[in-house]
């Protein structure tokens, strides 16, 4: 039911002045999308938000790297 409402109003606005079927059938697409396409996506950036939860930690723990030619060299 939430979809339906939630369909109708992205078509409202996707449709905007042209209301009518037009606007129905955007706002019925889009509600189609939103159910069989953002499980997928949000599955894949929850993914990418722990990699790199684990990423930084991992790089945290190491502690700061600075390239070779950014550490002071001594010249006697």
């Amino acid at each position: 039911m939430l979809g339906k409402i939630a369909g109708a109003m992205i078509g409202r606005r996707l449709a905007s002045r042209n209301s009518g079927l037009k606007g129905a059938a955007l706002g019925y697409g889009a509600a189609a999308l939103a159910r069989r396409g953002l499980g997928p996506l949000g599955l894949a950036l929850g993914l990418g938000w722990g990699a790199k939860k684990l990423l930084d930690a991992r790089n945290a723990r190491r502690g700061t790297r600075f390239p070779a030619e950014a550490t002071p060299t001594r010249t006697y």
